[in-house]
């Protein structure tokens, strides 16, 4: 998931890219802003907020933002409400300040997991046109693809 890999890039350092889908940078926005469906979820993976809030602190990948050395992408649907797009927006800002390789997509109409046939195409060849910049390979792209906005490169 997003959270796996922000924080696998955030808390180690064996990784040269990734690419992330609605991922969670900090949870403690996390606690306040997911819908009422999802909001104890954290309570059982983390702990209770705010009783368990030097905890939120530790695993946010938005808080060890200065141990990530290496590019990655996001792609968010704008209607996301179990992890709202100010989490992406959020890493990206961070990571983007660093002069790190970046590129954030937002999705208009999508929520947590991508629905929409042309969103999905374009999540996925804009996660391999990124790598393949990233990398220096040419990656054989659509006709009618539109490259993404890679800042730092």
């Amino acid at each position: 998931g997003g959270y796996t890999t922000l924080a696998a890039l955030a808390f180690k350092d064996v990784f040269q890219a990734g690419g992330s889908h609605y991922g969670i940078g900090n949870l403690e926005m996390l606690a306040g802003d997911t819908h009422k469906f999802e909001s104890r979820y954290l309570d059982s993976l983390v702990g209770p907020y705010p009783e368990e809030a030097a905890k939120y602190k530790e695993r946010a990948p938005i808080n060890s933002v200065d141990t990530i050395r290496c590019p990655f992408v996001q792609f968010q649907g704008l209607e996301d409400k179990i992890v709202p797009p100010n989490q992406a927006e959020v890493m990206y800002e961070a990571v983007k300040s660093k002069g790190i390789p970046t590129a954030l997509v937002m999705f208009e109409g999508e929520q947590h997991g991508f629905r929409q046939a042309q969103n999905i195409r374009r999540a996925l060849d804009g996660e391999l046109y990124f790598y393949g910049r990233v990398f220096g390979f040419d990656a054989v792209m659509p006709e009618d693809f539109q490259p993404l906005d890679i800042q730092n490169l």
